[in-house]
């Protein structure tokens, strides 16, 4: 562009010459006065343009810069900064990683909606720590005071357990269900979120019949305990999981399309309550069935990517027919209804 200008400038110049050198007498001092100005734009012209290009220049070195000083700030590209936190716990120290930042996060869901072993998914990944259904025990969320208590411990890395990474962890976080006080406390707690910049996993089942079946089955094992006088809501093993899905649950065909419509409002409530927060909604058939959702899983929580397993065994495979002692009552129920979809395999 400056080349251009240099062109247009000396070629102007050149035609004046030949207009100066025959000029009229009476004129030629207004002529030498138009050259002068002429002169002085043009210098300003070029000299525009060449600190235009020598800015844009430098500016785009500058942001080159900040391009390769970034790339090496991975989290920063997948999470806001006011959601990095650098706890200071009192029981240990963080030693060299101290200045290794950490996420917040919550996953909110149901019994038997899968969160046990989306739980297990998550502890496999080096850098998580989530620490199981904490507020299980009635005596942490007796109060609002008590939930917000105890909250701190566990995002502080104070709360030690069997999950627990301590120092490196770049993700801390619980479980928690949505019947353990964060409903009736649900205003303290969207608060303390949204300041504590905590982010939320919303866990639900599609299939709620499923869940129903699930609910029964693993309060019948309480008290049978099947497995050689054990009972365990999980299993690691297909022969463990055989013999827990040889109970078949009587499901109370009056109450069951009432039943199935509170589930939804629940959640529907849950929701409504924590949508002011940073959250992603994830249902448990979509986890089973696309495995790639667990990567979008860790860029919300701003991880490295991972290969995430889980020793879980699914108990009740196959369609719900083979799970049900009374299906013809449940199917005739649901038939024709906005919950028939229930009946059929969905995965």
């Amino acid at each position: 562009m400056v080349e251009d200008s240099s062109f247009f400038c000396n070629n102007s110049l050149s035609f004046l010459d030949i207009i100066i050198t025959k000029p009229p007498k009476k004129s030629r001092m207004l002529l030498r006065t138009a050259v002068l100005m002429f002169l002085i734009v043009c210098s300003v012209f070029i000299f525009s343009v060449c600190l235009k290009q020598i800015s844009t220049h430098a500016r785009t070195k500058f942001l080159e810069l900040n391009v390769i000083e970034k790339s090496s700030q991975s989290r920063v590209k997948l999470i806001d900064i006011p959601y990095l936190h650098y706890p200071k716990p009192v029981s240990f120290s963080r030693n060299e990683c101290a200045h290794n930042s950490v996420l917040l996060f919550a996953i909110l869901s149901n019994q038997r909606s899968g969160s046990g072993w989306f739980e297990t998914l998550l502890n496999s990944h080096i850098n998580v720590s989530s620490n199981g259904e904490v507020f299980s025990v009635i005596e942490r969320r007796k109060n609002a005071s008590s939930i917000l208590q105890t909250l701190d411990k566990v995002y502080n890395l104070d709360w030690l357990n069997s999950a627990s990474k301590n120092e490196c962890s770049a993700a801390i976080g619980l479980k928690w269900m949505l019947n353990q006080g964060l409903m009736e406390h649900h205003k303290e707690i969207t608060e303390y979120f949204n300041r504590r910049r905590v982010s939320v996993i919303f866990l639900f089942r599609r299939n709620l019949l499923r869940r129903i079946v699930s609910l029964l089955a693993n309060s019948y094992d309480r008290y049978a305990k099947l497995l050689n006088g054990t009972h365990k809501s999980h299993v690691h093993s297909a022969e463990e999981a055989n013999i827990l899905s040889k109970y078949k649950p009587i499901i109370n065909s009056t109450s069951l399309l009432d039943d199935l419509k509170d589930m939804e409002i629940r959640a529907a409530k849950a929701l409504e309550y924590f949508i002011s927060t940073r959250h992603v909604i994830l249902y448990y058939e979509d986890l089973v069935t696309n495995p790639n959702m667990l990567k979008d899983v860790q860029e919300f929580l701003g991880l490295p990517p991972m290969e995430l397993t889980s020793r879980q065994v699914k108990i009740h495979r196959g369609p719900l027919s083979d799970h049900i002692r009374n299906w013809d009552d449940v199917k005739k129920t649901l038939n024709r209804t906005e919950y028939e979809g229930f009946l059929e395999a969905d995965y």
